[in-house]
C-alpha cells in the first residue's frame, strides 16, 4: 500500500484525482477526474477496466438488466441491491453531503 501513495500524490498533483471527502474511518474518498484520460492514461485505463468488470459482475449476478432502445443503445437498469453494489464500487456519483458522513 505504501508504494501506491507516491502515485496517488502525483495523480492528485496533476489533477487526475480529486479528494472529495473523508469516510467514517478517516480514509480519504477519491474521485478520478475526466482529465485523467489525457493526464494519466494508465490510471484511466485501469478505471475503465474496473467499470467494465463491475458492470459485467452486476449483470452476471442478476443485479442489473440491459435493454436496447430503438437506436440500439444500451439502457441499464439496476435492482435495489445492484444500485448499492454499484455505489460501493464507485460506479455511481456520490452526494457528498449525504454519502460522506464526516464531510
Amino acid at each position: 500500500m505504501e508504494d501506491e501513495m507516491p502515485d496517488i500524490d502525483r495523480y492528485i498533483e496533476i489533477g487526475a484525482i480529486d479528494v472529495v471527502g473523508v469516510d467514517e474511518n478517516g480514509e480519504f474518498i477519491l474521485s478520478i477526474t475526466d482529465a485523467a484520460k489525457e493526464l494519466a492514461p494508465e490510471l484511466w485505463k485501469a478505471h475503465m477496466n474496473h467499470i467494465d468488470e463491475t458492470l459485467l459482475s452486476l449483470y452476471k449476478s442478476g443485479l442489473m438488466q440491459v435493454e436496447y432502445d430503438e437506436n440500439l443503445e444500451a439502457v441499464f437498469s439496476l435492482s435495489k441491491e445492484g444500485f448499492e453494489v454499484a455505489k460501493q464500487h464507485g460506479l455511481l456519483p456520490m452526494d457528498v453531503q449525504k454519502d460522506i458522513p464526516n464531510n
